[in-house]
This record gives C-alpha cells, structure tokens and sequence, in this order.
C-alpha cells in the first residue's frame, strides 16, 4: 500500500466515523414560514419557550400555568379538552393528585385507537422541564396541527394524552390506563421522552410479545431519520424500564414506540433544562418521526400488530431501517462460520497462512484488549480522585464528558497501534484470523444470550471478505477494504459515544473496549501500515491535548454550573436542628452554613430520604432553632376489628409544603391505603421501612390508613419538606453564584421537619 494510499484511507475511515455520527439526524433551518401541513421546529419551539419558564412539577405554581397553557392550545387547535384528576401511588409507593389532559380526534373506527403520550410535569424542585418532557409536548402539539391541517379524518381514534405525575412515579399513566374508559381502545402508544437536551432520538419498543410487527409497520411509515437497534431492544426489555409506556404495556398488555434523546445529559433534571438548551436539531429529529408516524397509523389496521415472532434490526444512513427475523440468526452464524473455515483450509492449503503466526497474532489482540478494558474501568474513578468536584454530579456525566469519550478513545487506538506495532512482522492474513475468530465468539454469544445484539455477525461476514481478499492478494485494493469496514462504523461506532453519554462516565470502559473491537476489525487495513507506532503516538499526543482540554473544562462555570444543596433539618422529638448537605465537595457558598465544625451524619437521613441515586447527606452541622410550624398528626381511628388492628392517621400541614415522606419500622402490615389509594406490596413488607411518599398539592393532608397485628409495636417517622429555604422569611440564604445550580435527584433547598411517633 503506497504511502498516499495509507494517508487517504486514514482521512476516509476518519471521515466515515464522523458521518456515522453526524447524519443520523436532521440538520436545522429556521422554518417558522414552512407549510401549514409540515412540522415546524420553530412553531414547536414557541410551545417550548412557554412551557419551560419556570419549575413545574406537582404542587408548585407553575404546574397550573403550563397545565392552562396546553389546554388553551388545544382548545385553539378545535379540540375538545378533558382532564382526568385523582389520586394515584404507582409501583414506587409515590403518591400524589396527577392531572391528565386529554383530547381525540375521532375517526372512522371507535375499535381502535392511536395514543400520543408525553408528560407535562417538570422534575421536583428546579428543573424547568423544557426537554423533559416539553420536547415531547411540543411535537405533538405541532404534529397534531398540521395533520389537522390536512382536514382529514383518521380511520382510527387518535388520542392525545398528556400525563401528569410522571416524574413521580408514572401516576398519571397509572391513573389512566386503569381508570380512563379511553384506556380499552388503545392499540398503539407513540411515547416522546428525553434524559437530556440533545443528540439523536432513540427509538426503543415496549412489547410484551414479539416485535417483528412493529418493526414492519415503523419501516412502512418510513421516518427519514431512523435511529433504533435491537441490542437496545433486548437491553431494555432485560432492566426495570419506568417510562409512562411502561405502565401501558404492564397494566394493559399495550405496546408502543418511545422515541428519547439522552446527550448532554448533564441538564438532565437541572434547572439547565431550558428552552436556550434544548437544541434545536434534537427537536426537529422528534418531529421527523412523529409525522410520518402520525399518518401511518393514523389509518393502520391496530390490531394485527400483536406477534410473537421477534426481529433484529438496526438503522444505517441510505438504507435506514434494516431488519431480518430471529429465526435467521443461527442459520446466518452457521455460514459464517463455515466460510472461515473454508477459508482457512484454503488459506493453509495454497501456503498463504501460516499456523505460528495466527497463534501469534492472538497476543496483540488481547494485549490490547485487556490494557483498553483495564483503563476504560478504572478511568471514572481515577478521575473523581484528581477532580473531586466530580462526585457533585450525580448521574455522573461531566459538562467536559465528551472530551473524555474523546480522549480515552483515542487512549484506546495509541494501545492498539502500539501493541500491534510490536507484532509487525505477523504478515496480514495471519494476523486478521484472531479478530475473525473474537468477533464470531461475540456473535455467538449474543445469539445464545443476547439474541437483539447479533446483527454483529454482519460486520463478520465483511470481515470474512476482507480476510479472503488479503490472503490472495499481495497488495489488494485499499479503497476496497475500506469500502468492507463501512457497516462496520455505520452499525457500531455510535455506541462508542452512547453508552458513556446514556450511562455515565463510569461506562468509559464500553467506549475503550469497543474502540479496540473497532481497530481489530479494520486490522485487513492497519497490517499494512508498517509505522503504526507514528500513529501510536499521534493518538498518544492528540489523547493529551484532549485531558488538557478537559481539565481546562473541569471548573465550573455560569453555563456549567456545579450542583449544590443545603438543607435546614429541624428534629422535633430532640429539640436539635441542622444544616446539612449532599456535597461531597463544598463550595464557599454552602460552607457558609456547613462549616468548618462539620461532622458525618450518623443517622440523620442515613437510607430514609428517598433519591434517585440512593444520596445520603455527606455533612452536617449545628443550626439554630427556627419558629417553623410542625404538621398536625391526629389518630382518627384505632380499633380491633376480627383480631386484627385498624388505625387510621392524618397528617395535616400548618405551613406550606411540598411533600411528607413516612418510614415506618420493621413491622409488616396486612393492609395500607392513603388517601383512599391502595398502596404497593412491598410497602407492606417488614424489611421495608419506606412507607409512603406524598407530594403534596394545595397542602393537602395526607390519611393513611393501616391494617396490623393487635400487638405490632408500630413506629412511624414522618418527614416534612417544604422547598422554600431560599425564600422563607425565617432565613436570609443568599442566592447560589452564578455557576452554582440546585442538586438534582435529592431534596434540596428544603426546610425539613422530623418526627417520630408511636401507635
């Protein structure tokens, strides 16, 4: 291979990775003059804007405003608007008074009916909720109109339900897929979500059988920007899911779509998740499926969706989805192993192989493997050491986190082109027989355990082709195998990014391994480059240029604001009260309170404060004792009734708050309800100590009611948070600098009062 022609292949294969990336997507363009019957990002973006102005999870004020905005909306859209309201605790025993908005347009079939579903509610207590989920409400609402524009009517009932409570605990999805009469017509769900502000749309199905149905008609409706996979599929179908279509597939048998963007995770739930954020290509992708969608299944036969035969499919630019069913899989496997061993027997007969070097060729493949594996594992954890301040963000993505994937990838090739660097003497055929030989080992495995992951046998078989180009020929067309690694990057190379950016940064080894999964696979081109060790270290210094960018990233700043939390916890029972805090890494600004006489909490809030990430408060220390109102705790009823103890207990607020947390001790109970909803198993149980959560809207009380053993010793712990310390006239807190933001996924910025009683 001619020195240009290596020069132009490493451009081409750069080239390719970025496209693999970077045309997954639509691109924006203002279009606020765009046609009354298309999909305008801009006019979605207007219902963005509105519905991300303020915090408006339950029971703040900004919950009725965006609730009166949508229903205005769709009031202007000629839609007649109901509300479905109640009471509801879902699985996680979180309750509260959700507030569903619903609207339909009737079609010629009552049978059978399409469901748009976002939810309205922001996450407690900053979160402005403009992407999660004010995308989602502002795609249907524009998709909703310019399909109206179109003056037709749908052969199906197409329903739009905007649910409330979600980020609670799917209350609203429960409360409708049990209790609405609508619920009984649903035959498909089109969901739109997000764990972020940007990036492409994943499409991810919820199905309680198989999804071949599902796939074909979504490749029938043709979206231009397909971005879905199988491997997420059975990932997915594997882990606890707790999106609103969960609900629907598990309380109804109801599948459906979710479509959900997850980069730049780092505004997810912050008050980051703003209007100015959300990025608008984001937006359009979402509005890119939903269309198309609309119009498929708008007038698609629902009812023959329901299969039990699966599909593998995965999405590539050009062909868009491709899929091919489960029953292909080891027939496709079996020949690809057959042609590598054709292969090999005629390699070794025409002397082309040679056995000591294959054998060889396996020591720089799992050299490189291990050193990658080991790097990408330990790499979060090293980081968190050398920036402490890492810890403070909990779901553990960092504003600099795409530099990181950046760096350790490329930390990733300088092993790769290193190690292979020292086995160059192995002539490329022999040498590509171990990455042939691994990648059927993945393939195989992923057939027997992961059946959604083994499209990686397609890679495989261009793999093969390569492997029997090399060994015939002395110097074999470069462009040609370039051409054959081209499913490769297409498929695969996106995950590089989305695994870290989906699950943190603690995934970094994901990104290390499969970029060392990637080289070898290209190895039919790199066993030509006789300087690998240049290429070794390119990537060596472009690796150190990307940590020095990144730790020119690692401060905070006002558009990368660093998550704090402070909390007032005034204990009744013991007359004590404290500032405490989830910071691992305290800035001025906190210390202010928690200072210098900080101590680790014993037991306050030690497994009872309920969080996403499980926190417990990292620090304490003294506070004074503040005048705040303590909730009214009276016991209505206490009596036997067939040997068994009936009590009944409300608890009233007597200021304004957000929400109660109840811990009982090890005691079981037969029976419990709160305000009149039957509350989840496992909130019964005697190893359970978390008993319920409220949160409150209009300070509403909070009645449980409790069947258990006549001589239980019960003991209840009630937890009252309001999130006003910044403003409560009882404290003078001054407001965070500019590049700090409130904690996510804790209570925070809260006036918390304990007490414990027994019955």
């Amino acid at each position: 291979m001619s020195k240009i022609a290596r020069v132009l292949i490493l451009l081409l294969l750069v080239l390719a990775t970025y496209l693999s990336f970077s045309t997954i997507m639509p691109t924006y363009k203002e279009d606020s003059s765009a046609t009354k019957t298309s999909f305008s990002t801009d006019r979605a973006l207007k219902h963005v804007a509105e519905i991300g102005k303020e915090p408006h999870a339950i029971g703040f004020k900004g919950h009725t405003e965006v609730k009166n905005y949508i229903i205005k909306e769709l009031t202007k859209l000629g839609l007649k608007t109901t509300l479905q309201e109640g009471y509801t605790a879902g699985d996680w025993g979180n309750l509260s008074y959700a507030s569903n908005i619903l609207a339909k347009i009737k079609g010629e079939n009552s049978n059978n009916a399409l469901l748009l579903l976002s939810h309205y509610d922001s996450n407690p207590h900053s979160s402005l909720g403009a992407s999660d989920a004010g995308s989602g409400v502002a795609t249907i609402l524009e998709s909703v109109r310019a399909y109206l524009e179109e003056n037709k009517t749908p052969k199906n009932d197409i329903i739009i339900l905007f649910s409330d409570g979600e980020e609670l605990g799917l209350n609203g999805a429960e409360l409708f897929v049990n209790k609405h009469p609508w619920a009984k017509d649903v035959g498909l769900v089109l969901n739109f979500e997000a764990r972020g502000s940007g990036g492409p749309s994943y499409m991810l199905i919820e199905t309680n059988q198989g999804n071949s149905r599902l796939i074909e008609e979504f490749t029938a409706a043709n979206p231009e920007y397909p971005v879905a996979n199988s491997l997420a599929y059975s990932i997915y179908k594997k882990l606890p899911n707790d999106t609103d279509l969960t609900v629907f597939r598990e309380d109804a048998d109801i599948q459906g779509f979710n479509f959900a963007f997850i980069d730049d995770h780092f505004d997810y739930h912050t008050e980051k998740d703003n209007y100015e954020r959300l990025d608008k290509k984001t937006l359009a992708h979402q509005g890119s499926y939903l269309m198309p969608l609309l119009q498929h299944f708008a007038d698609a036969n629902l009812s023959t969706l329901k299969t039990n035969e699966d599909a593998i499919y995965f999405t590539v630019p050009v062909f868009k989805t491709v899929s091919y069913p489960f029953s292909w899989i080891w027939p496709m496997f079996a020949i690809a192993v057959l042609l590598f061993i054709t292969l090999l027997i005629l390699g070794f007969k025409n002397k082309k192989l040679d056995a000591k070097e294959i054998i060889i060729g396996f020591a720089p493949l799992l050299i490189s493997l291990l050193i990658t594996g080991v790097v990408g594992y330990f790499s979060y954890t090293a980081l968190k050491i050398i920036y402490p301040q890492y810890n403070d963000i909990l779901h553990g993505f960092t504003y600099n986190g795409y530099t990181y994937i950046t760096t350790f990838t490329l930390v990733a090739l300088a092993v790769c082109f290193y190690v292979y660097h020292k086995f160059k003497k192995i002539k490329t055929p022999n040498l590509v027989v171990a990455p042939i030989f691994i990648w059927l080992v993945i393939s195989g495995m992923a057939a027997a355990f992961l059946k959604g992951a083994s499209y990686t046998i397609i890679p495989v078989f261009a793999l093969l082709v390569s492997f029997m180009i090399v060994s015939n020929q002395k110097n074999p067309n470069p462009f040609l195998l370039f051409f054959l690694t081209l499913p490769l990057l297409a498929i695969f190379a996106p995950f590089v990014k989305m695994f870290p950016v989906g699950l943190g940064l603690k995934m970094l080894v994901a990104s290390t391994v499969l970029t060392t999964l990637l080289f070898i696979a290209i190895t039919p081109i790199f066993g030509f480059y006789k300087h690998k060790n240049r290429l070794a270290l390119l990537c060596l210094l472009l690796s150190l240029g990307g940590f020095a960018m990144a730790h020119l990233k690692s401060n905070f700043t006002k558009n990368n604001a660093k998550p704090s939390s402070l909390l007032y916890v005034l204990d009744v029972n013991s007359n004590t009260a404290k500032w405490a805090t989830y910071d691992s890494y305290l800035t001025e600004w906190t210390a202010q309170y928690v200072n210098n006489t900080k101590t680790k909490p014993q037991q306050l809030a030690s497994n009872t404060i309920s969080s996403k990430y499980n926190s417990n408060f990292t620090y304490v220390t003294n506070a004074p004792i503040k005048n705040i109102l303590v909730p009214k705790i009276e016991k209505t009823v206490d009596t036997l009734i067939n040997n068994q103890r009936h009590l009944k207990i409300c608890i009233t607020p007597q200021r304004n708050v957000n929400r109660l947390d109840i811990y009982k001790n090890n005691v079981a109970l037969a029976k419990a309800t709160a305000n009149g909803v039957p509350l989840p198993d496992y909130s019964l149980l005697d190893t359970t100590n978390k008993f319920i959560t409220h949160y409150i809207s209009n300070n509403n009380y909070t009645e449980i009611s409790l069947i258990l053993e006549p001589n239980a010793p019960l003991e209840l712990t009630f937890y009252e948070a309001s999130n006003d310390l910044l403003t409560n006239q009882h404290f003078s807190i001054p407001a965070r600098p500019v590049n700090e933001i409130p904690m996510p996924f804790v209570l925070n910025d809260a006036i918390l009062i304990t007490k414990t009683v027994k019955f």
